[in-house]
């Protein structure tokens, strides 16, 4: 089975190249009767390209969404979605004098062996973050989806390189300031530390990581389906299905390993008549299913593959050593752009398990 499709009730099928003819999505399992309009969809592909263009690659595409099927007089119809977004900047020629050589970071190498060399090889084709614009087109579906149950989904940027935020924001913070920043972090004074980081790094012909924080709240309690479908599995298998994603963790993740049982358990208590817990360091999810706390989850990114510093390679057609310096239009730091990628991840996994759980009906809108 190919690896182009995710999800059992909202299923999402991606295609396209990054310097092909365009990117495109089918969503199929979206109920009937949803309101969708390609406006919709371009406002969240907005998301992706910050306004500052020394912080970010110079290929600046101008998305703009074209609904092929599926949305019929403003509502969707039940029938699968199609959605495309052409590829309208692209430079394939850019990549004819490197093909024989694999770029140190990127697929190159193991995508040649795989497909036997017919691979789209241009800006690493099915491998490159180009591709993440289905994610968005997909995601912006999904988020009107849990809107319509109260289900809010919002990323921001936590760390860039050594440049990380003082504390952890406020959640009016996070929705009044992520996309005023240039690098989507609502702590605006941190921003500028970013972006000077991103700066400098760039003058020397190099690049960073980062990492991103997502937050999903009022997720109802016990959505998810133990053992191998479990909420937290699904979330992480997406987050690492995006290009240049190292490292997925929950609440707090790697640091719950130095605490002892009772500094790590969370607590319950009654709030209001509800349920709670009074910390979250599970980040919403215990056994796979969601805790009615909000689902916190981070993920790791590295750092842009592509830079012109010289690097080792190979000629894998002369099978001798070479050196490469990477030419085109790169983002010094791909976390700016990553923010509502991993924003539409996580809506599309909640999507996805709130429809097999029975928390969205099938048919929102009877006419």
């Amino acid at each position: 089975m190919a690896g182009n499709s995710f999800g059992k009730e909202f299923v999402v099928t991606c295609f396209g190249e990054s310097h092909g003819k365009c990117v495109g999505v089918v969503v199929d399992g979206c109920p009937a009767g949803l309101e969708l309009s390609e406006k919709d969809i371009d406002s969240e592909l907005a998301k992706r390209i910050p306004k500052k263009t020394q912080i970010v690659s110079y290929r600046r595409e101008e998305d703009k969404s074209t609904i092929l099927s599926g949305v019929f007089n403003g509502f969707t119809t039940g029938a699968p979605i199609s959605v495309i977004t052409m590829n309208k900047r692209a430079r394939p020629e850019e990549y004819e004098l490197i093909k024989d050589t694999p770029r140190p970071g990127h697929a190159d190498y193991p995508a040649r062996m795989k497909y036997g060399g017919f691979n789209d090889y241009r800006g690493g084709g099915r491998f490159s973050g180009r591709i993440t614009v289905a994610f968005v087109m997909a995601g912006a579906i999904a988020k009107k989806l849990l809107h319509l149950i109260g289900v809010k989904v919002q990323a921001f940027t936590v760390q860039i390189g050594p440049v990380r935020v003082d504390r952890p924001p406020t959640i009016e913070q996070i929705q009044r300031n992520t996309y005023k920043s240039s690098v989507r972090c609502p702590d605006l004074n941190c921003t500028k530390r970013m972006e000077e980081a991103i700066g400098r790094t760039k003058s020397l012909g190099d690049s960073l990581g980062g990492i991103v924080e997502c937050h999903a709240l009022n997720v109802p309690v016990g959505v998810g389906e133990p053992l191998f479908d479990s909420l937290d599995a699904d979330i992480a298998k997406l987050l690492f299905d995006i290009p240049a994603v190292k490292g997925v963790e929950f609440g707090l993740g790697f640091k719950a390993s130095h605490l002892t049982g009772s500094e790590n358990n969370d607590a319950y208590a009654i709030k209001g008549r509800k349920i709670v817990t009074l910390t979250n360091n599970a980040g919403g999810i215990l056994g796979g299913l969601s805790t009615g706390m909000p689902i916190v989850v981070r993920a790791a990114f590295k750092p842009t593959s592509s830079i012109p510093r010289e690097q080792k390679t190979v000629n894998l057609k002369k099978m001798r050593e070479e050196a490469i310096q990477v030419r085109g239009r790169h983002d010094p730091c791909v976390v700016p752009k990553a923010v509502p990628v991993v924003e539409s991840g996580v809506a599309i996994v909640l999507a996805d398990h709130m429809l097999r759980g029975g928390c969205i009906p099938k048919v929102l809108l009877r006419r």
